[in-house]
């Protein structure tokens, strides 16, 4: 989350003093939302959920995948990606990423077997993935897609909003995404079917409440409604979110333009698909080693993308253990249905995606930030790097960033930094 304030607490205040806060029959919060995120996407349909990761379940059970499926995943995304394959009894398959740390489309190509049903881009960051490469291999092997786009919020891929390319996407409105309702979620389809479908994984109750329409036939979920005060926060969030993404874009591409005389030195700005839409919350840059890359995180506010905890596979451990339910005759991984299925992860049979993330920087950006944060940015980027690539020692290099000013703290939580504290080693 970026900006919140007393519009929000406005619009709470007023859901609170209608005494409607039931979405069905009462408020209309979440039903505005719904209409107006869907006009945003330029989409036909979209649900509102309680969070990402079951936003990602309930896309999972509407594109019918279960038992016996396999689902493609990148080695880097938060694990909730991974585990919602788990969460319908089918079976996740991790591959690498390239050096745009999204998936690599190549190593989807490869990676796909008889038992794969789907893939899950990421377009983690607010990175854009290579949506066009992903396309063609799903439409090759005839795959279904679900964006994640828990990530991606307000982002694009050439001209098209993330969630909406494949046949499904999934989004997060958690304290950390780029809108937020504190926690949240929805799902986004072009597909009639497929929204029913989403609409009784959500609620399986919803059709007392709304009517049953046709022959669709409804069946058991655990269920996971939005409430009309999540809604009615999202309804203001939404309104700031298009200037938000102006102003990040132009800060990624202010900094990346100062920096590039940098790339004589190593300084790399990391490969983008779809630059120009992509979200821009971070500016990236790929090391020429992993030392260079805790280097140049000494100096200047930034983060490794390999430590980032859950973010990436080495962290998700029901995957690494196979423990995919909480009662062992649900777990996918025990299932007769799964024998077929691709069930080991560990953690080195990834290595280039680990050599990949543990050279590549990310430096948050923000819409509040100002002309004098983004040149004191600049600056502490160009000291950074010198030292990280050996040209200018570490005292210089840090009085220099002094001299810029106080520089800008991360959150580690948003980044997920305490990287082997729930691990299988601790």
């Amino acid at each position: 989350m970026y900006i919140i304030g007393e519009e929000e607490i406005e619009a709470i205040a007023s859901a609170i003093r209608s005494e409607a806060l039931f979405r069905y029959g009462q408020g209309d919060a979440c039903a505005t939302f719904e209409k107006d995120y869907a006009a945003y996407l330029n989409a036909p349909h979209f649900r509102l959920t309680c969070s990402g990761s079951f936003a990602l379940h309930a896309a999972l059970v509407g594109l019918g995948v279960g038992p016996g499926d396999e689902v493609i995943v990148p080695a880097h995304t938060y694990m909730a990606t991974a585990t919602s394959v788990l969460s319908v009894g089918a079976i996740p398959v991790v591959v690498d990423v390239d050096e745009s740390i999204t998936m690599d489309p190549n190593a989807l190509d490869d990676a796909v077997g008889t038992r794969t049903r789907a893939v899950i881009p990421v377009h983690i960051w607010g990175a854009a993935c290579n949506m066009d490469a992903i396309m063609a291999v799903a439409a090759k092997h005839g795959l279904l897609v679900l964006e994640d786009t828990c990530q991606g919020i307000g982002g694009g891929y050439e001209g098209r909003m993330l969630g909406t390319i494949g046949h499904a996407g999934a989004y997060s409105f958690n304290y950390y995404k780029n809108i937020s309702s504190g926690e949240g979620g929805g799902v986004v389809t072009g597909d009639a079917e497929i929204d029913k479908r989403v609409a009784c994984a959500i609620d399986p109750c919803h059709y007392y409440w709304t009517g049953r329409t046709g022959d669709f036939v409804p069946f058991a979920s655990n269920g996971g409604r939005a409430s009309e005060l999540l809604g009615a926060v999202l309804n203001v969030q939404l309104g700031r979110l298009p200037a938000m993404m102006t102003a990040m874009r132009a800060e990624k591409k202010r900094i990346l333009q100062a920096t590039r005389h940098l790339d004589n030195l190593g300084l790399r700005a990391t490969p983008m698909n779809s630059p120009d839409h992509e979200c821009g919350t971070h500016v990236m840059y790929t090391m020429p080693t992993a030392d260079a890359a805790e280097r140049f995180v000494e100096i200047v506010p930034a983060v490794i993308a390999g430590k980032t905890g859950r973010h990436t596979y080495t962290e998700w451990d029901q995957v690494l253990m196979g423990e995919g339910a909480g009662h062992p005759a649900m777990n996918p991984y025990a299932m007769p249905a799964n024998e077929a299925c691709r069930r080991e992860v560990t953690r080195d049979m990834l290595p280039r995606s680990l050599e990949i993330l543990a050279r590549t920087v990310m430096i948050p950006t923000d819409p509040r930030h100002d002309d004098a944060h983004v040149e004191r940015t600049v600056q502490s980027i160009e000291a950074a790097a010198r030292y990280a690539l050996g040209a200018m020692g570490r005292d210089e290099a840090s009085a220099a960033v002094a001299a810029f000013g106080d520089g800008e703290k991360i959150d580690p939580r948003k980044y997920d930094s305490d990287v082997g504290a729930y691990g299988l080693d601790s």
